[in-house]
């Protein structure tokens, strides 16, 4: 009799048919993807150049088609050649003729408005002669590049003219951009509209941050290491600083800019997602569903300070010199009112009431016109209980930290003690530094080729569900309305501060409080 072998994973006779293979790239099956409001920057900066680094890595279909939406009076070949000059521009990867002519191919133009129902029909048989000519098998992704307030005319139409329903075992999913929502109620309002028509399973909310690949890697550092788990908890780590600062102004998007401001537009998804990521236990597996359930406990567990006024800040840009050029404040920017409220500043002292969390602060900001352009997640641990050295052995000694950074110099740097070369015993602050481009020779995708292919592909976990959309909004209500009746009642303004700052001096008192200070980036 021939012994048994010890059991161990099955084993595919062939590599390249064994799915569990992760060196193997997620290739896309034949679909089309549909662009609406195509003419945008945002689809010509990232989305059209996505389509193309995704085909030219060779993630999509030959089997696949492209058809843009808009206003403009174009025939397909217009739209093809506005692509090809995206692509040009602002592609990741080198640019390959042969990969170019495949993908134009199957370019396909509508021009239209969203209320126009001879559009979406004519978009309909657009869509059924690609699926003829080029068999996308009537897999159908429909991607919302347009502002939120037409969100609801485009589901209506795509359900009037039966694009938004499959046919035998197709697919067909909505992609929609931020802002889900201004509030909770409107948040509330757009899922229902969205639901309405189309399945949760087939709503990818899009938010690029989690495609990132430095914030996917929080989840590598802190669970495939046995490193960093042991001291991610409230015995060790003293405070959380999560940052995303931007050195640029508002530019051209003053009408949507206006009115939303800073907490709105980047606090409520990319910080509290960092959040999330970063306060998380560990997930039974990194599939949508697990994944999701996490990150959803730590924001139910999120506790606002109970002194609003002392644990929030909020400020506005005024004129000052960034990179050696004067520029404007914000109340000077061509299409901002005189009076706007609008901040472009917000910072928060929140807590996540977990056993792993509980009395550590997290201290999230974010603002325009700082400094410079950075977005990291920083970890500040306790002193250590005992220092055996005279306080002039230390004097240059800081916290030991554990910062992420997500851009733009992407990875790890941990900073600790080490003593200084030489005969006294004199200790100072040293770092370790991982850089992402230093340590790999791949270059890593752009946020958008991830999430694109996630939606082609219907893999959702790094898109954000209705329930944590909701309890963002929870979060973050509350600051907007005490933020209002203070200015309604108060008068109570942004508090100003020069461009090229750190923000206002209401942020650095609100650390003050707590004897700690904001991170020197």
């Amino acid at each position: 009799m021939r012994p048994r072998s010890v059991p161990g994973p099955e084993r595919s006779p062939n590599p390249l048919r064994d799915p569990r293979d992760r060196r193997l790239p997620r290739v896309a099956g034949p679909c089309a993807l549909v662009i609406f409001g195509v003419t945008g920057d945002l689809a010509r900066g990232k989305l059209l150049p996505a389509v193309y680094d995704l085909a030219n890595r060779g993630l999509l279909p030959p089997s696949f088609g492209l058809v843009g939406f808009a206003r403009r009076d174009w025939a397909h070949e217009d739209f093809a050649q506005v692509t090809y000059q995206a692509v040009k521009e602002h592609a990741r990867t080198p640019f390959r003729e042969d990969v170019w002519r495949q993908l134009a191919e199957g370019v396909r133009f509508v021009p239209g408005q969203f209320d126009d129902d001879a559009a979406f029909d004519s978009a309909a048989k657009t869509l059924e002669e690609l699926d003829a000519s080029r068999g996308t098998g009537g897999n159908h992704a429909f991607y919302l590049s347009v502002p939120p307030k037409f969100f609801p005319r485009v589901v209506q139409q795509l359900r009037r003219s039966g694009l938004s329903e499959p046919v035998g075992d197709s697919w067909r999913r909505i992609v929609v951009e931020k802002p889900f929502g201004h509030d909770l109620t409107s948040a509330r309002k757009l899922n229902a509209v969205m639901h309405d028509v189309f399945p949760e399973e087939s709503v990818f909310r899009i938010d690029h941050y989690l495609g990132k690949e430095t914030v996917q890697n929080i989840l590598a550092l802190r669970f495939a290491n046995s490193l960093f788990e042991p001291v991610w908890n409230r015995r060790y780590v003293d405070h959380v600083q999560i940052t995303m600062a931007e050195d640029i102004g508002i530019g051209g998007r003053a009408g949507y800019y206006d009115g939303i401001g800073a907490a709105r537009d980047v606090l409520q998804n990319h910080l509290l997602q960092l959040l999330a990521l970063t306060a998380m236990e560990e997930p039974v597996s990194f599939d949508a569903r697990a994944l999701r359930a996490e990150k959803e406990k730590v924001l139910s567990a999120i506790r606002l300070p109970a002194d609003l006024d002392a644990y929030t800040a909020r400020g506005q840009y005024a004129a000052g010199w960034q990179g050696g050029v004067q520029v404007p404040g914000y109340l000077d920017e061509q299409g901002i009112a005189p009076d706007s409220q609008t901040e472009t500043y917000a910072a928060v002292r929140l807590e996540v009431d977990t056993r792993r969390w509980a009395g550590v602060p997290f201290y999230l900001r974010t603002g325009k016109r700082l400094g410079r352009r950075v977005t990291e997640v920083a970890l500040i641990f306790q002193r250590a209980p005992h220092l055996p050295f005279d306080a002039t052995e230390t004097a240059e000694l800081g916290q030991n930290a554990l910062v992420m950074r997500i851009q733009p110099d992407e990875g790890v740097t941990v900073r600790f003690g080490s003593k200084v070369p030489g005969a006294a015993m004199e200790v100072r602050d040293v770092t370790m530094d991982f850089a992402y481009g230093e340590s790999f020779t791949e270059t890593s995708p752009e946020a958008y080729e991830r999430l694109m292919l996630d939606v082609l592909v219907g893999d959702p976990p790094l898109f954000p569900r209705q329930e944590e959309v909701e309890l963002s909004w929870a979060i973050l209500d509350p600051i907007e309305e005490h933020w209002a009746r203070r200015a309604a009642e108060q008068r109570v303004r942004p508090d100003p501060y020069p461009a090229g700052s750190w923000g206002p001096l209401s942020a650095e008192a609100m650390m003050a409080l707590d004897g700690r200070v904001w991170r020197r980036l």
